[in-house]
């Protein structure tokens, strides 16, 4: 097997499905995953081929506009097609598969050190101004409002009703972002997450006050 050429051509064909995503998960989420999973990879000593295939088809079909089995089932027809050996597919399809946040209460499925590193860089994605801006596209391409004080944040107990929920953007930063740093898997990842932490809830803080009236 080439690995070279399997990278390649998986990140062309990401691309080209991706590229004008306009929910937060297109194309350049995709890049910044890979490259900080890379980053994460080499500091943690997995295997960096496994991590960059996963992290290049980790939303090639997300269970958020698809079926659930329908990531696994893109990037297996996809490897399967490059006749990539059946023991890389079957771990790539498992991070594919369970490195997705479902809900705050959800028990997350178990993972390979592989899986660990690209989930932490995929969650790395939904925080601090990066995360910020994801939150808001997708909130805006969902029709969610973008604040209601009425309405309180929901720490959803399955998977069903966190893909089903309504909140709105900023109950999201309560519901899944401010808990993602406490949910690392690695000791990089938790690094990296700490300043992107501080800035989300500084934003916060600054947003909470302009709503008020007070700035």
């Amino acid at each position: 097997m080439n690995t070279a050429r399997v990278i390649h051509r998986t990140a062309e064909h990401v691309r080209q499905r991706l590229l004008r995503e306009g929910t937060g998960h297109d194309w350049h989420h995709i890049e910044r995953v890979r490259k900080t999973a890379l980053r994460i990879a080499r500091a943690e000593k997995a295997d960096p081929f496994i991590v960059e295939l996963a992290a290049l088809l980790h939303d090639i079909a997300d269970w958020k506009f698809h079926a659930e089995a329908a990531g696994p089932r893109a990037a297996r027809a996809w490897l399967e097609k490059l006749r990539v050996p059946e023991a890389v597919v079957m771990r790539v399809c498992d991070i594919v598969g369970n490195s997705s946040y479902k809900g705050a209460r959800v028990k997350p499925a178990p993972l390979s050190l592989e899986g660990r590193v690209v989930q932490d860089a995929d969650r790395l994605d939904a925080l601090g101004a990066i995360g910020i801006a994801r939150c808001f596209a997708y909130g805006g391409s969902k029709h969610r409002r973008i604040h209601d004080p009425a309405e309180k944040p929901v720490l959803h107990a399955t998977a069903a009703a966190y893909h089903d929920g309504q909140g709105t953007s900023v109950n999201h930063f309560h519901e899944k972002l401010l808990l993602l740093k406490d949910r690392m898997n690695t000791r990089t990842g938790r690094r990296l997450a700490a300043g992107r932490h501080r800035f989300m809830q500084a934003y916060l803080e600054r947003f909470y006050r302009e709503w008020s009236g007070q700035e």
